[in-house]
């Protein structure tokens, strides 16, 4: 996970977030859009855009807990979730590339 300018150990990790899932690209190169002022904003691209579409996205990270991210929510579809800073990515994964930010966050859905 990359955390620029941010101790991990001062994330509240029972705080929960909504976001959307604005790009469902492939092997699990997903992209979240945070709908929520009061996430850190160090974790997230304040404004990003995709090369393939030349759409903009705000307040977006990449998807790093792609192993157990639920399956029914697809693009366009809102959810929430909590920070969990779990690296345990022991899935197969394909390696096609698909455009995504720069910054990856490891969550868990709630909702």
């Amino acid at each position: 996970m990359l955390l620029i300018g941010c101790n991990k150990e001062s994330i509240n990790q029972d705080k929960t977030f909504t976001g959307t899932l604005v790009k469902q690209g492939i092997c699990m190169n997903y992209v979240i859009q945070v709908n929520d002022n009061a996430f850190p904003q160090q974790l997230i691209e304040k404004s990003w855009t995709d090369e393939f579409s030349n759409i903009e996205y705000n307040n977006v990270f990449t998807l790093e807990s792609v192993c157990d991210f639920p399956e029914n929510i697809k693009e366009g579809f809102s959810f929430q979730f909590v920070i969990d800073n779990i690296k345990d990515n022991k899935c197969a994964v394909c390696l096609a590339f698909t455009p995504v930010p720069d910054k990856y966050i490891s969550i868990t859905v709630t909702k």
